[in-house]
């Protein structure tokens, strides 16, 4: 079953605290944290001592997604604030190799993101040292935006390179996840779910709800693919 990730930029703000509790207590897989530097991406978000601090009230996974300017720099902020996975672009550094082996070497599982444009060549030679890759299905930078159809077809392919290679990596899509989007994306390999507007915050049930009609609407839509 797809492990669920909610967006904690999507979250109220304003009550961040009480939110990572409603949905710890509804039973997601992990958090994720889309830390931005106003260059790598239009827009800025979260830092290390805001990780820190609601690292106070989940022992669920962090996740932390770095959309900035050389990653390699600013790794060890965000492993002493919490950071359990932490995914750089591979668009952001020179060094991407090196970047995710030092990640490793520090007990962190390492991710790559890729924007929706960047080929899958990029990570061909660096399977060996990834944990998870995060294939944005949007232009990142800012929350409800429309999932890019083609980014289909680069989770299909994903996930073919990822078998043939050999190695266990999986495959987190972050991007207008959603009831209109998940079939495809859990068919073509998807097994991590960034969440956000499109099904989680904002909406009129509560998160326990939110993430048990979730869970039961993944569930049916694995069953369809296992049956093919």
């Amino acid at each position: 079953m797809a492990l669920l990730g909610p967006s904690l930029m999507c979250a109220d703000m304003g009550n961040l605290k009480e939110e990572v509790i409603r949905l710890d207590k509804a039973g997601v897989d992990y958090y994720h944290f889309d830390v931005m530097d106003g260059r790598f991406v239009p827009n800025f978000t979260m830092g290390p001592d805001l990780i820190r601090k609601l690292r106070e009230f989940s022992e669920k996974p962090f996740d932390v997604h770095l959309m900035i300017e050389k990653p390699e720099d600013h790794l060890d902020l965000f492993i002493d604030a919490g950071a359990d996975m932490i995914s750089i672009h591979a668009e952001a550094t020179q060094h991407l190799q090196r970047t995710l082996q030092s990640l490793r070497d520090k007990g962190i599982k390492a991710g790559v993101a890729l924007n929706p444009s960047t080929s899958l060549t990029e990570i061909e030679y660096v399977l060996d040292v990834i944990d998870y890759v995060t294939v944005m299905t949007v232009n990142p930078g800012f929350a409800g935006q429309k999932f890019v159809p083609l980014m289909n077809k680069k989770i299909e392919n994903l996930k073919r390179l990822i078998e043939e290679s050999g190695y266990k990596i999986d495959i987190q899509v972050d991007g207008n996840i959603g009831y209109r989007t998940i079939p495809e994306v859990i068919e073509n390999g998807a097994e991590m779910l960034v969440l956000g507007t499109s099904c989680l915050f904002g909406q009129e049930s509560t998160f326990q709800e939110s993430i048990a009609n979730l869970r039961e609407f993944i569930k049916n839509q694995q069953v369809k693919v296992d049956a093919k």
